[in-house]
């Protein structure tokens, strides 16, 4: 198998085009499109769907994994021989939660890897292991404790989340003591957002939940500030909500916590760089209230 057109296949995962790929190789689309037709020809499979953007079939995607390893291990070799650092994509998929408080001190650490790069995608903790299962990505902040095959995964400990408000909000759904969940509006992060569902078992039914009036805030930041000013109540981190908390401007809706369980899953592979980046996401999960399990597969000594 040519390592070259792995390294094309590579590209047009990550790029999403045939010409976006060409331009970032250095080649003409041209030459992309033959290197996929003979890559194809080799393994006797499609390996790429031709859709905006391009996509990996199941057969592709066995190739992106392995393309991907092949990319680390060869700059990796590349250091070593050059005595540098060589440009490696670091690939992560952390959810926005995350990455809006207790990860951004592996930003800090990453930059001084030298000249590693890291290419962060951005998705639900629940679903973020799809992005590992498939390849494109060689890390991942997950809810997921059993291991994908060929992954290891480490603890990291607990995302605690509060049901919270603005006082004034508060106060106009609070009658005899007791909250109107079904009219007070709400927010939610998106469509993957499970989480306030979760915290409403027990409180509400689904056909309720469903006739809420609900606003749909896909930015971590952008979700406090909607809180902040009113919009609707939210569930949201302790350590994202504390100086508001403590400021007066947002106020508890009740003493409920949802705990949601959080694990780094990575490529059980042989890298300097890939045992740095896992140092560096459990130094920085280390704010992290622990885990009161410790389920069995995890990585040794964890």
């Amino acid at each position: 198998m040519n390592p070259l057109h792995l390294e094309t296949l590579l590209a047009i995962v990550d790029e999403g085009s045939f010409e976006i790929a060409a331009a970032v190789l250095g080649v003409s689309p041209s030459a992309v499109s033959q290197r996929i037709k003979a890559l194809e020809k080799d393994v006797g499979r499609v390996l790429v769907r031709r859709t905006s953007p391009a996509t990996a079939t199941d057969a592709g995607e066995v190739l992106v994994q392995a393309a991907r390893r092949m990319a680390l291990l060869q700059a990796e070799t590349n250091a070593q021989l050059s005595g540098r650092l060589e440009r490696v994509p670091l690939s992560v998929a952390v959810n926005a939660d995350s990455l809006a408080t207790w990860f951004r001190p592996v930003l800090r650490d990453v930059a001084g890897f030298g000249h590693a790069t890291l290419r962060l995608r951005i998705e639900d903790e629940a679903h973020t292991l799809t992005l590992l299962r498939r390849g494109d990505v060689l890390g991942a902040i997950t809810r997921e404790a059993t291991p994908v095959t060929g992954c290891e995964t480490l603890p990291l400990g607990v995302m605690r989340y509060r049901a919270v408000a603005t006082p004034a909000l508060r106060e106009e759904y609070l009658s005899g003591g007791r909250l109107d969940w079904a009219r007070m509006p709400a927010l939610r992060f998106g469509p993957n957002d499970a989480l306030q569902d979760t915290d409403l078992e027990g409180r509400l039914d689904m056909a309720v939940r469903r006739r809420r009036a609900v606003s749909q805030i896909p930015s971590s930041e952008g979700f406090l500030e909607a809180a902040r000013v009113g919009l609707g109540w939210a569930l949201v981190p302790e350590l994202q909500a504390g100086e508001l908390l403590e400021s007066g401007e947002l106020v508890l809706l009740d003493d409920s916590v949802v705990d949601v369980d959080l694990y780094w899953q990575r490529w059980r592979l042989e890298s300097d760089l890939l045992e740095r980046l896992t140092d560096a996401v459990a130094g920085a999960a280390s704010v992290l209230p622990e885990s009161r399990t410790v389920p069995a597969g995890t990585a040794p000594g964890s």
